[in-house]
């Protein structure tokens, strides 16, 4: 897991970010897109309001993929108005289910 120094403008404000994405369901397990391990990279520059998002899928044929990312997309625009927010969709590395969280794992009842 990423270390992050809560001093520093950036790493703070990815922290934000990560407990914003926390309200975004995977619809069809219910798991948020963090604790389902969907959000690979996460990068705040403050200086220029920007926010980049690396993010996958479970499958490239997810009926629900455009929904995830819209969801995505609208809460970090939500959460932090006036920021340039990009989500960008990337296929590798490839998921599995050996990305769920400890705490996905959990709500799945493993």
């Amino acid at each position: 897991m990423k270390e992050f120094n809560i001093t520093n403008q950036s790493s703070f404000k990815e922290l934000q970010i990560i407990e914003s994405l926390r309200t975004v369901l995977d619809p069809e397990l219910q798991i948020n897109v963090i604790d389902m391990g969907l959000i690979y990279h996460i990068d705040a520059n403050p200086q220029s309001d920007s926010i980049k998002i690396q993010m996958t899928l479970s499958s490239s044929h997810c009926p629900m993929g455009e929904a995830i990312l819209k969801s995505v997309q609208n809460r970090i625009e939500t959460d932090f108005p006036g920021s340039e927010v990009h989500v960008e969709l990337v296929w590798e590395p490839q998921w599995t289910y050996e990305k769920i969280t400890e705490e996905g794992l959990k709500q799945l009842g493993r």
